[in-house]
């Protein structure tokens, strides 16, 4: 399966997201899995490729070329492949349209932006590809309880709930991962409409 990742890109953050993500991405290519992720050689993003590369899998970077240029985002040089963008929304379109499943590691701004366009998708009947949030030392917490805030409140239905699993044991999240199927909702059944 085709694993799309999306972390964090900075270094400056505490080793035990990048220790365990590395650990979880290894595992995951020694049962096969690849990986597709922003191409960034730093932070959760670098410790997803080598994972993946010391688990021996293919692994596809996609970066825009501007990081390089701007020196805002150091490439991962060992990409089995690695696909140059000229923007952001271009290269979360190639991510989205490889992956056959996502992971949503720590991260910032850019992470919150890749999770809710793909989980937005779901919601909207666009794909059925699982999406796990890897909630390591509780890092979504407060994120998971804005979104059930929302529910609390009806801006949000009660079934988006099924549209994605948290867990911060690399177990539970690979055997999720692995057994996903189809949730079996319309549109009409997660979100409001006319």
């Amino acid at each position: 399966m085709r694993i799309c990742l999306f972390g964090s890109a900075t270094d400056k953050i505490d080793r035990i997201y990048i220790e365990k993500t590395e650990e979880l991405c290894e595992e995951l290519a020694k049962r096969g899995h690849t990986l597709v992720f922003g191409g960034g050689a730093n932070g959760v993003m670098g410790a997803a490729a080598r994972g993946f590369r010391k688990g021996g899998a293919d692994i596809c970077g996609v970066i825009p070329k501007f990081f390089e240029t701007e020196k805002l985002e150091a490439a991962y040089k060992k990409c089995t492949r690695l696909i140059e963008t000229e923007t952001m929304n271009e290269r979360k379109q190639i991510m989205e349209d490889m992956a056959e499943a996502y992971i949503i590691a720590p991260g910032g701004i850019g992470t919150y932006d890749e999770f809710f366009e793909v989980l937005t998708n779901k919601q909207l009947g666009r794909h059925e590809k699982p999406i796990v949030i890897f909630n390591l030392v509780g890092f979504y917490d407060e994120l998971l309880t804005m979104l059930n805030v929302a529910i609390d409140k009806n801006f949000v239905r009660e079934t988006c709930k099924k549209l994605y699993f948290s867990t911060d044991e690399p177990n539970k999240l690979i055997t999720y991962l692995e057994d996903a199927a189809p949730i079996g909702l319309k549109s009409s059944d997660l979100k409001d409409g006319e």
